[in-house]
């Protein structure tokens, strides 16, 4: 063969080189992978490389998603305690507690008997629209039977929830109805609100309550004190009690309304992620109103964003218990798939310096979880003394007061659980969820009558006639909680409370619920009385000094605990029903 023909078949010659390799590659790569694990380099191509050989060489078929699903969550577990992985079917139902709104059908629902009791019906919500009311009992859904032991809390949001525009048949039993009646409802975007409520405590004084920080606080919140102002508002109490936080740059912007030009309101630090610096830009409504915050262990990340603000600044009072201590900064971060992980990126720092995130382990670490049980039992609900503060990790505030990093924001003044009236009887039936479960009862059988009642007072005269606690005594009995007249006598009026409490949320609504709370709430009390002697506004630590002498004497309150509930007196109904 000719050198000119010899090298017409390089090109093939060389192709089919390529090709071999690449096969004989393929072989040993699939049949002898154990041995070249031990050689990759980076810690991600070993995952990506341990999945390809569990999918190319284990003994048994595996869902490979699921199995990717499953290692997610423990992956980021590994990191801190709020990085989290959120599925896709879970992603619109997480972000849509902070985006203001959500699509579907407008209705609160409790599940009583294995059957969906239409709780309440959003005003101007599809629902509403088309006649559901509230007393209803959902029993089919497009055509299908929708009740049974089977019936949860998710999954009925899951199915009653949808797309905007979408349609949902459900066939209702109403009590004043032989046949079940049915409606065609057109989901569309309920409003989610995240102040619970805003009205004048006192003749001066207004209070505002915040569930949470989401994507509308910021223009709820100047609603609501334009809505005090009107009623001649001379200063406010905000009531982040419970509050788990949000969107950080919502609580910034709502820490502007009350700060003066120039001052810092918080600035976050990571690795990655360079220092940002959050100031107040002197446009606030509230610069110079009084202003006291109430907090407790529930209170986190963006609450104590807020309350930081205002604490090292001096520029309001913080009243109640220790705050959580979240003090890590979350970033969204979303996949093709529809799911998302909220990923550490940043530490925040109050403007005094202070990181208030208390301590962790890397990795699931139970205690961390369960801190708040772990504060009850030390006494720290019910003494300042019992928490030990870090004077490694004392700061100061703009007028030199000292205040402590490293474990949530302890208030300025201290307002112990109130365990007076409580007993194991009282515990007991919270835990077991009775007094919930009658008030529904005794609301739904009564709903004609107590429908005529247009605000609180009004309801509690009658309720105050019914015996209410005695029929409630007689219906624990029947679900096994035997009469223990000691104990009820001795929790008589905790028990008035939240059963009348749970009453007047199931026909009135949310508001009228925590005006009633409130008026028997210590730590209420106590903002309003600093307010109405003037001392919202920290003084200097001489002149506190002098203040404290005054009230020595004082006696301390004791722990007294006989359970697990965190606060008795404040068993918030409306947090246990899921809105869809």
């Amino acid at each position: 063969m000719s050198t000119k023909n010899s090298s017409r078949f390089t090109p093939l010659i060389i192709a089919i080189s390529v090709v071999m390799g690449i096969l004989i590659g393929t072989f040993y790569a699939r049949h002898f992978a154990g041995n070249t694990l031990g050689i990759i380099n980076g810690s991600s191509n070993k995952l990506n490389a341990l999945l390809r050989v569990i999918e190319d060489q284990y003994v048994d078929t595996v869902n490979m998603t699921d199995l990717v699903e499953k290692a997610m969550p423990q992956i980021l577990a590994e990191l801190d305690p709020h990085s989290t992985y959120i599925p896709a079917q879970n992603l619109e139902e997480v972000n849509s507690e902070l985006e203001g709104s959500f699509s579907g059908i407008g209705i609160q629902f409790t599940i009583q008997e294995d059957t969906i009791h239409v709780n309440s019906v959003i005003q101007g919500g599809p629902s509403e629209k088309v006649g559901l009311m509230a007393g209803d009992r959902i029993v089919m859904v497009d055509d299908s039977l929708f009740v049974g032991k089977t019936l949860t809390n998710e999954k009925a949001m899951r199915t009653l929830k949808g797309p905007k525009g979408t349609k949902v048949k459900l066939s209702v039993k109403r009590a004043t109805e032989k046949n079940l009646l049915d409606f065609v409802i057109t989901r569309g975007d309920i409003p989610q609100n995240t102040i619970d409520a805003a009205y004048m405590l006192s003749n001066d004084y207004g209070y505002i309550q915040i569930s949470k920080f989401g994507r509308t606080t910021h223009v709820e919140l100047l609603n609501a004190i334009a809505q005090l102002s009107h009623k001649s508002c001379k200063g406010i109490i905000i009531d982040l009690r419970d509050n788990t936080g949000g969107y950080m740059e919502a609580a910034v912007r709502m820490v502007n309304e009350f700060l003066p030009e120039g001052q810092l309101i918080v600035y976050s630090q990571g690795r990655k992620y360079p220092r940002t610096e959050d100031y107040a830009n002197g446009t606030g409504s509230c610069q110079k109103m009084p202003l006291v915050v109430l907090t407790n262990e529930g209170s986190a990340s963006a609450s104590e964003i807020f309350a930081g603000a205002i604490q090292d600044n001096d520029r309001g009072t913080i009243v109640g218990r220790r705050s959580f201590g979240k003090g890590l900064v979350q970033q969204p971060i979303d996949f093709s798939d529809g799911s998302a992980i909220r990923l550490t990126i940043a530490r925040y720092y109050t403007p005094s310096g202070r990181c208030i995130q208390r301590p962790y382990k890397n990795g699931k670490d139970s205690k961390y979880e369960m801190d708040w049980l772990t504060r009850y039992e030390h006494g720290e609900f019910f003494s300042k003394d019992s928490i030990k503060l870090d004077e490694n990790l004392r700061y100061s505030t703009r007028l030199g007061r000292p205040v402590y990093g490293g474990g949530g924001i302890m208030p300025d003044i201290f307002v112990p659980q109130d365990t007076t009236g409580t007993s194991s009887y009282l515990i007991e039936v919270l835990n077991k969820g009775l007094t919930l479960q009658f008030s529904f009862q005794y609301s739904d059988r009564n709903r004609a009558k107590l429908n005529e009642f247009e605000n609180e007072e009004d309801m509690l005269k009658y309720l105050r006639q019914q015996g209410i606690v005695e029929q409630f005594i007689r219906f624990a009995d029947s679900k096994g909680v035997k009469r223990r007249n000691i104990l009820i006598h001795k929790s008589h009026k905790l028990l008035e409370r939240n059963l009348y409490g749970n009453i007047i949320y199931n026909i009135l609504g949310r508001e009228p619920y925590i005006k009633y709370i409130n008026q028997g709430d210590p730590t209420v009390q106590k903002a309003l009385e600093i307010l109405e002697n003037g001392e919202a506004f920290p003084k200097a630590p001489e002149e506190a000094l002098k203040e404290e002498k005054k009230d020595e004497g004082k006696k301390k309150r004791t722990a007294e605990a006989y359970g697990t509930v965190k606060d008795p007196a404040r068993a918030y109904h409306y947090a246990s029903i899921p809105v869809c």
